[in-house]
């Protein structure tokens, strides 16, 4: 058994962006946070599922080409090779938990 302090861990970029509660050994997950016009940055993963769950707020999903207004209680799963962005809107702040399985940390690449 792990367990952890959600409050204890620490965004990417401060007071926002990703932290990640778990690591491996199957999985990855954590939270993002993102204020009013922030994104996450576009990426994709070569063998990576990863899926979304938005708790707050509201954003776009960018998938590929494609443009989804996302707010809380949509769920996103995305397939490898899948590139995408999340951006909370410009009047409003988003918060989310993300799901990346397998565990494969060098799997994402930056577009």
């Amino acid at each position: 058994m792990e367990r952890v302090k959600e409050a204890e861990k620490p965004y990417r970029n401060g007071d926002w962006g990703i932290k990640y509660l778990f690591r491996g050994p199957r999985i990855d997950w954590g939270i993002v946070f993102l204020k009013p016009g922030q994104n996450m940055g576009a990426h994709y993963h070569r063998e990576v599922e990863e899926t979304f769950f938005i708790l707050e707020g509201e954003g776009i999903m960018r998938v590929n080409d494609e443009e989804l207004r996302v707010s809380a209680g949509d769920a996103i799963r995305l397939e490898p090779e899948e590139r995408h962005d999340l951006r909370a809107t410009e009047s409003s702040f988003l918060k989310g938990i993300f799901i990346k399985a397998p565990y494969l940390p060098e799997d994402k690449i930056n577009c």
